[in-house]
């Protein structure tokens, strides 16, 4: 019986499976330094002490993707080693802040099973929660991925597909806001003087900046987060691949547009949640990220009148600025540079 593990194929899950994943993980200064580091994030609740501190947390809380990565890496094992590609998100609610000292554990229930018609893949859906060390809930979201099978099967052997009734956004009433503005709040030290009661339902903004993605800092990162999937670590694997090449985490360009947002959005001092998301078209080391924003919805949260939420839809392209805000061509489908079309919903102090 071997004892090494080669990763779950697609008829290796079942529906209504539970899957508790290996190796806890405790958050260090380390790592926020690092993420720091991989994407030159500029929001100032995650970048100061005295700041955070004085929003009414105990300390600086750890960037929200932060936390996502490591409690995406940790399913990885289990949900994607074989895969082909992550494919989206939904229905994805931050909970209790993290902080560094935190430890970090997940678990994953399989929702959905979709066979593909080649016969080669399939489409698992999972539900993933990441809790604290107390318990705590502190991210909670569905994901779905396209998994190699075992072996080929023909069409007319292919399972009967369940797909889920996937979440749409989260409410205004489930959202949590950790942070209150108990005095003045500082514009200057936030670097924007834009609030939420500044920002208007279809307005657009083009986040001008751009970034460059180095193999190391991919690999980097995939490191980081404990992400094994072949399609980002094996490049002797994927030679054999269409592309030829490894393949971008989806994750990592997620953060390089929340980052780039900040131009515009400075006063989105944190994500509240991920209610849905596409991994559009794939990237490679040497692409240059930049995005842009729409606000989807402005939100009013039960009982706050410090903080409003902004329902925004996040796109990133590749090698394209966004001063033409590019999504789909006129047949409807997303445009070549188009790589991430990411609904959240970020928290903003009001006036």
């Amino acid at each position: 019986m071997s004892k090494t593990m080669a990763g779950n194929y697609f008829e290796d899950f079942g529906l209504g499976q539970e899957i508790v994943h290996a190796t806890p993980r405790t958050i260090t200064a380390g790592d926020v330094a690092l993420y720091q580091g991989l994407y030159g994030s500029r929001f100032a609740l995650t970048s100061g002490e005295t700041f955070a501190r004085g929003l009414g947390l105990e300390r600086m809380p750890v960037d929200g993707l932060l936390a996502f990565h490591v409690v995406f890496g940790k399913s990885v094992p289990d949900i994607s080693l074989n895969a082909v590609a992550n494919l989206g998100y939904a229905g994805g609610r931050f909970g209790v802040p993290v902080y560094v000292g935190d430890t970090l554990t997940a678990t994953s229930t399989v929702i959905g099973l979709k066979p593909n018609s080649n016969g080669a893949t399939g489409n698992v859906y999972v539900r993933t929660v990441g809790r604290n060390q107390a318990g705590e809930v502190v991210l909670d979201f569905v994901r779905w991925v396209m998994v190699r099978r075992r072996e080929r099967v023909a069409t007319d052997a292919l399972e009967e597909a369940t797909i889920p009734d996937l979440p749409g956004a989260v409410a205004a009433a489930d959202l949590v806001a950790p942070w209150r503005v108990v005095g003045g709040y500082d514009t200057a030290l936030a670097g924007s003087t834009h609030l939420w009661d500044d920002y208007e339902v279809g307005e657009r903004i083009d986040h001008v900046d751009g970034m460059t993605i180095e193999e190391s800092d991919h690999m980097l990162a995939t490191r980081l987060y404990q992400n094994t999937a072949r399609v980002h670590f094996d490049q002797h694997a994927q030679a054999a691949s269409p592309a030829g090449r490894r393949l971008i985490y989806g994750g990592h360009v997620i953060s390089l547009a929340r980052a780039l947002s900040f131009n515009g959005l400075g006063n989105a001092l944190s994500v509240a949640a991920l209610n849905g998301g596409t991994h559009a078209n794939p990237t490679y080391a040497g692409d240059t990220v930049y995005a842009w924003s729409e606000v989807l919805e402005r939100l009013e949260l039960p009982g706050r009148r410090d903080v409003g939420a902004l329902r925004v839809r996040t796109v990133a392209a590749k090698d394209h600025p966004c001063g033409d805000f590019p999504l789909r061509g006129d047949d409807g489908k997303y445009l070549p540079h188009v790589v991430l079309d990411l609904d959240c919903t970020v928290l903003l102090p009001r006036r």
